[in-house]
């Protein structure tokens, strides 16, 4: 494709993607509670987490290399940690640093004399206010009164703390914030809503698929939901992926009793090769207890995470960059190597297609690894061999190939980094029947069973043996009984929809308007399969 098309990432992009490593930082009545979003059954009274070190956190985030902590400055509850003026339901109703305590501020603080960046999670969810996903309310006047606090609330927060580096929109954003978000960070990463600069991954896994391509089509961008179902090499718009996952496994918030879900450290590695060596920015979730500390169990797991990524990355053996289809990494002596990592200069887009690593070895090459997307970073592991050069050779690409970085590694492990992608079978979510000619039929399904899990699933109509064609008019989700828009898209086939669940909770509905077409009827199944 001609290299003015090819999409690139603005600096804000770029800066963003060379940070790599972040974490997460959940913690909210819901910890009181032993839940994962806050039911209100906790008198405020007792949020009072005496021990809570924001140096701490800070010292956590340090041991495995992140840059940047992400706060969750209010949840699904509507908790507020900063003495928000919109709400009675936050920090200063509470005895924490008697009544007087700012997390955001205490968090801002340290961020800034450590040398990390800070970004804050705003839900546009909020049960104090009737505010279902992305932030929708069932009436036109609770809608109003929203539109006018969460307006607040993000003002709030963009203009007393300081830079914010990144905004997270949970689940998208139906309330208009541009104009907040041009004047008090205009820098800002926002993810999702129609601000949009990154993207969500489609699970809650911490592994992005491979290929991750950082464009997407411009249509896809608008909708603020985009995942990596959304990428493709030719797209318009750069929008790269975060992989965001609980260092405890399905614990966002801490519980008791939950240390044996500890990720272990081989289960982080392979988040690591899979986040970050397939080109994302990991986000990884520490959750403080009941007194405001980061458990040391999760904080020594980390560590190590951090220390063995040190330990096989921190000291190439030796690297190289350049220009064109192909790059030779040449060694004084025979080598032996079991890892390289491949970077390409994205300022200037995403350009590798195809490739091939080959190592010398005995006078002739031999193949070691290939692949599609390399883009911000790509990590290649493979079987020890000795060699004496490593070669890069670009099978396709969208222009000319521009590499920043070939580096080899030699660590002494045999990792295995690319599984076979998980099939899920399909479930059985309803069924219809029309007759042909007729009206519009409208049906509503529950599928709060099936889909409860944050990912993104896959919607199929499919007609029995003999079924007359059936029309789609509009496919919608519904959580807690309120619409949310712009959550199903269409998919790679005609009766095919790819649906995204950014949340857990709330009771979740499809609503299908159909019909038949030419005579007859139509009847079939409506699928639903985890991607």
């Amino acid at each position: 494709m001609p290299i003015n098309e090819i999409a690139r990432p603005s600096p804000g992009q770029l800066a963003w993607h060379a940070m790599e490593l972040e974490m997460f930082v959940h913690l909210d009545p819901a910890t009181w509670q032993s839940r994962h979003i806050d039911d209100h059954s906790t008198p405020l009274a007792a949020i009072n987490p005496q021990s809570l070190d924001v140096e701490q956190w800070i010292d956590v985030a340090r041991s495995f290399d992140a840059k940047q902590i992400i706060l969750v400055a209010k949840h699904h509850g509507g908790f507020c940690w900063w003495p928000t003026r919109t709400s009675n339901y936050g920090v200063k109703e509470t005895p924490w640093r008697r009544g007087k305590g700012d997390l955001v501020a205490e968090l801002a603080r340290a961020c800034r004399r450590q040398g990390l960046r800070l970004g804050i999670y705003l839900s546009p969810q909020d049960s104090c206010f009737n505010a279902g996903q992305a932030g929708c309310c069932p009436t036109r006047a609770e809608q109003q009164r929203y539109h006018r606090v969460y307006r607040q609330q993000l003002t709030e927060l963009l203009s007393l703390y300081g830079e914010i580096a990144e905004v997270w929109f949970d689940g998208s954003l139906v309330i208009a914030v541009a104009d907040i978000l041009q004047r008090y960070a205009p820098e800002a990463m926002i993810f999702q809503g129609p601000r949009a600069t990154i993207r969500w991954v489609g699970n809650e896994s911490g592994y992005a698929p491979y290929p991750a391509w950082n464009a997407v089509r411009a249509r896809d961008a608008l909708g603020g939901v985009a995942t990596a179902a959304h990428g493709v090499p030719e797209g318009d718009v750069w929008l790269p992926l975060e992989t965001d996952t609980p260092v405890r496994e399905h614990y966002w918030f801490w519980q008791p009793n939950t240390e044996s879900t500890l990720k272990s450290l081989a289960q982080l590695m392979e988040i690591y090769y899979r986040s970050v060596g397939h080109g994302t920015v990991l986000l990884l979730n520490s959750a403080p207890d009941t007194n405001g500390l980061i458990p040391e169990a999760d904080a020594k797991r980390v560590a190590e995470f951090g220390a063995e990524i040190r330990r096989r990355f921190d000291q190439c053996l030796a690297e190289t960059r350049g220009e064109g289809q192909s790059l030779t990494l040449s060694f004084a002596a025979p080598q032996a190597v079991d890892h390289v990592v491949t970077m390409e200069d994205i300022a200037q887009g995403e350009r590798i297609r195809e490739y091939v690593i080959e190592g010398e070895t005995q006078g002739r090459w031999v193949e070691l690894a290939r692949g599609t997307a390399i883009g911000h970073k790509k990590i290649d592991a493979f079987a020890p061999q000795t060699v004496t050069a490593l070669r890069l050779r670009v099978l396709h690409s969208g222009a000319e190939t521009r590499v920043r970085r070939l580096a080899a590694y030699h660590t002494g492990l045999n990792v295995t980094i690319e599984r076979a992608a998980e099939i899920y079978d399909p479930f059985l979510a309803g069924q219809w029947e029309v007759q042909a000619g007729t009206a519009w039929k409208t049906l509503v399904i529950d599928i709060s069973r099936i889909c409860n899990e944050a990912r993104q699933y896959e919607i199929e109509l499919k007609p029995d043996r003999g079924s007359a064609p059936i029309e789609v008019q509009a496919i919608t989700l519904a959580v807690a009984g309120i619409a949310a828009t712009g959550y199903v898209t269409a998919g790679a086939n005609p009766l095919t929809w790819n649906m995204n669940i950014t949340a857990l909770g709330g009771e979740k509905s499809l609503r299908l308007v159909i019909r038949g077409q030419d005579h007859g009827s139509s009847q079939g199944k409506i699928m639903i399969r985890r991607q």
